[in-house]
């Protein structure tokens, strides 16, 4: 086919403009369809409710908001979380977790480990730098960058807690009123060292506090719940989470194999949490916990984060959540349960984080105690988080 005149400068203006489109507008649209709230704010609460809310120091274990692109400083009319919806729900925490690779035809029975990714086409809408194009390390990079960017553009709102000097400056802050939340950086699915151990350490200097062993699929580390193999930890997952530890980083086996869960809790000398999932007790897949692996969570001293969407709780509101949380409660105890919403992760929750209140009150109407109440908020989280990260 040949262009004559002033069709090639046409058809370039037209491919031009379509690109502009797409970049601009695609991208934020996935995120909407993605990430929908079943009732949108605001939200309204007893006065007790609210009362009790605004004393506690809310953690949450996991959110995905890094990988699409919002402006976490500017209040979002989609989406689930950012900085001021963070402060309107009273957050002391918010775990920021990092997706590095997703398989294409994602489900929760198996996932091919050489699967195309549907991360990258995200990538690359984005416009995120072409080193992070073929790189899961890079892509953890950048999303740590951007919350940094978040943070130092903050006013001090958005602290980054990378010890438990952070942390204590973080709580003092909070006790003399200051209206500031913390941020913890966390990587889902070790895929990110890319085999390498070293780049453990690279990530740990970018900030992360966190590692999530695996995600959909199997990765170098071990199996996950959702892969083909479902094994438990290689020769390099042991060495991975002795190192891990070594720094003072969390352990979540949230998607991990049952063998996968078994040999971190062998091997684990520290707390370790599930930082986002449901229980079978309540919800029967294999994706959530079975009464042996909550209690065995448990006993190393760690949580179980309890999430928010339909296949955590086999429900879609506030009710359902509750009868993870009440079934956990029950089988381990209050000191060992505790928020794990999946804000964010492609999935529909009951309310954003600034509907957080809402938990509050039905906790307070189920005759949970005002102390039971803040150690499932945020109280068990925090008393993990100062047992496990480095000093300072």
């Amino acid at each position: 086919m040949k262009f004559h005149g002033r069709v090639l400068p046409a058809v370039l203006l037209a491919m031009l403009a379509a690109a502009a489109v797409f970049f601009a507008f695609v991208p934020g649209e996935v995120a909407r369809q993605k990430n929908p709230v079943a009732v949108l704010p605001p939200y309204s609460v007893s006065a007790a409710a609210t009362s009790l809310h605004r004393q506690l120091f809310i953690a949450d274990l996991h959110a995905d908001t890094l990988l699409w692109g919002r402006d976490l400083l500017a209040h979002g009319r989609s989406g689930h979380v950012d900085l001021p919806r963070m402060l309107l729900g009273n957050v002391g925490l918010q775990t920021f977790s990092v997706v590095t690779q997703v398989p294409a035809g994602i489900n929760y029975t198996r996932n091919a480990s050489d699967a195309a990714d549907i991360i990258t086409p995200l990538v690359i809408a984005q416009r995120w730098p072409l080193r992070t194009w073929g790189s899961t390390l890079e892509r953890a990079l950048y999303q740590a960058g951007r919350l940094h960017g978040f943070a130092a553009g903050s006013n001090g709102q958005l602290q980054l807690i990378e010890s438990g000097t952070d942390l204590e400056r973080l709580l003092a802050a909070r006790a003399g009123g200051q209206a500031v939340s913390g941020g913890l950086l966390a990587i889902e699915g070790a895929q990110s060292l890319e085999g390498e151990l070293g780049n453990l350490d690279v990530l740990y200097k970018a900030g992360f506090r966190m590692l999530g062993l695996v995600h959909f699929f199997d990765n170098a580390v071990g199996g996950s719940v959702h892969g083909e193999h479902r094994s438990g930890l290689s020769e390099f997952g042991h060495a991975v989470l002795r190192r891990a530890e070594q720094l003072g980083m969390l352990i979540d086996v949230a998607h991990a194999s049952t063998a996968l869960v078994d040999d971190v809790l062998a091997q684990a000398t520290r707390p370790v949490l599930s930082s986002h999932g449901g229980v079978r007790g309540t919800c029967d897949n294999h994706r959530n916990l079975s009464d042996a692996q909550v209690r065995a969570i448990a006993a190393s001293g760690g949580v179980i984060g309890i999430g928010f969407w339909p296949r955590a709780t086999c429900g879609e509101d506030v009710a359902a959540i509750m009868r993870a949380l009440r079934y956990a409660v029950d089988l381990v105890g209050v000191d060992h349960v505790a928020l794990g919403s999946d804000f964010d992760g492609a999935v529909q929750v009951p309310f954003d984080v600034s509907g957080l209140p809402l938990l509050t009150g039905a906790l307070l109407q189920a005759g949970f105690t005002a102390t039971d109440i803040e150690k499932l908020m945020g109280g068990n989280v925090l008393r993990v988080l100062q047992a496990v990260l480095p000093a300072g």
